[in-house]
């Protein structure tokens, strides 16, 4: 993997809420997609990139228990929080705009679901023309056969998949 420039890359956090965490979730729990996010949160952080943490809020589902974005996750000083209303973040959002602001061309996704909101999102991001990074074990899906054929047949021909750990060394 080559190496990332925090100065033009954001680390996009999809969907950890803690109804979508509490999820059964394969081949990861939340959790455990959960403690690899904050580390490349706080590497993004540290290193001065973009941090992009995207909440859905469906209509309705607003004061749906667990709802929240995980304590662990909220948008810290600097970070952007974008509410969706859709699977993807970009669509009806200002997301894009955000993004092109701050001279971003390099987009890394971790999430829950793998085959839905990070999948759609990230589809959308090689659509708008920035270079993806999918990060492989901060992310989970529904169902194996679906996480695994993001991970291998889709995302490699819209981008990069590498682990939490390929990231943060590309990342230093």
């Amino acid at each position: 993997m080559t190496e990332i420039d925090p100065g033009s890359s954001a680390l996009l956090l999809i969907d950890l809420q803690e109804r979508i965490v509490a999820l059964p979730t394969t081949p990861l729990s939340g959790p455990e997609v959960v403690a690899n996010a904050v580390r490349l949160r706080d590497a993004f952080a540290e290193a001065g990139g973009q941090v992009v943490i995207i909440q859905a809020v469906r209509p309705g589902s607003e004061l749906a228990e667990g709802n929240d974005v995980l304590p662990e996750i909220k948008p810290r000083v600097g970070e952007k929080l974008v509410v969706k209303q859709t699977i993807g973040g970009f669509y009806g959002t200002d997301l894009h705009a955000h993004l092109r602001d701050a001279g971003v061309r390099t987009v890394v996704f971790g999430g829950i679901a793998t085959e839905f909101g990070v999948e759609s999102t990230l589809r959308a991001a090689a659509d708008h023309g920035y270079t993806t990074i999918a990060v492989s074990d901060a992310m989970t899906g529904l169902s194996d056969i679906s996480h695994e054929s993001s991970l291998t047949k889709i995302f490699p021909r819209l981008g990069t998949v590498a682990t939490t750990d390929e990231v943060l060394a590309a990342l230093a």
